[in-house]
């Protein structure tokens, strides 16, 4: 083949949305029914092709949440998360996805939008053990979201993002529970919080308890790393895991 008869392929670009906050102290991901074919009726993330040549994929994701969710970017923590390309990934023909990785706190329950037949908060769990069963590589997707997500609640402050504007440190504690999946002991929880530079800033305030001291609020402080880090200790069964939702 000449260089005159080459003709670039045809590749297809869309946006691809994980979608995560807590739910009754649980980690769930925004699912929704296909209401079109390929695979019609089955669970997947939000998403979808880029309008136009001209459309830039932050521009894409963007559009999307609001189309496919409801939600506005700009109140939530938004980053890419990867691309995923391998062929035969959808029948549709060669389509690229760049995914991307959003988390905000206290979500409201969804509204299906454009292409979508019915939306819904799942368990993350349910996801990443194949309970519930995605469209496409999906299920890969999510769960290198889900595992982004518990490697930066290491390293990062991610945490106070799914948290609201304040917060005591129980609602922190119960974060890293939900997403990393695992039981942790409040006092010892409370030390690293309070040794860990410019992570949480107290507001002065207190939120009041049933049969206990009030707890003190916070909100999330000027540090973007924590030092030292939330290192994840070995897997123990979380509280949340098995409680009725």
């Amino acid at each position: 083949m000449t260089d005159e008869d080459w003709q670039p392929p045809r590749v297809l670009l869309t946006v691809d949305l994980v979608i995560l906050t807590l739910r009754n102290a649980s980690l769930h991901v925004l699912l929704v029914e296909r209401g079109i074919e390929p695979y019609k009726g089955l669970m997947a993330v939000p998403g979808g092709f880029l309008c136009d040549e001209t459309e830039p994929v932050p521009d894409a994701a963007r559009r999307e949440l609001s189309e496919e969710a409801g939600l506005d970017a700009d109140a939530l923590h938004l980053e890419e998360l990867g691309v995923y390309g391998a062929p035969g990934r959808d029948p549709r023909g060669r389509v690229v996805s760049v995914a991307h990785l959003a988390i905000m706190p206290g979500l409201p329950d969804p509204v299906a939008g454009t292409d979508a037949a019915a939306a819904r908060w799942s368990r993350a769990d349910d996801v990443l053990t194949g309970r519930q069963g995605l469209a496409f590589d999906h299920q890969r997707i999510v769960a290198d979201g889900v595992e982004r997500a518990r490697r930066k609640l290491e390293h990062s402050a991610l945490a106070t993002a799914f948290c609201g504007p304040s917060f005591t440190i129980s609602d922190l504690q119960q974060v890293y529970e939900a997403v990393w999946g695992i039981s942790l002991d409040p006092r010892n929880f409370y030390r690293k919080i309070q040794g860990t530079r410019d992570f949480v800033i107290p507001v002065g305030g207190a939120r009041k308890s049933r049969g206990g001291r009030p707890a003190r609020l916070f909100r999330a402080g000027p540090g973007t790393s924590l030092f030292p880090p939330m290192i994840r200790p070995a897997l123990t069964p979380s509280p949340a895991e098995g409680r009725p939702q």
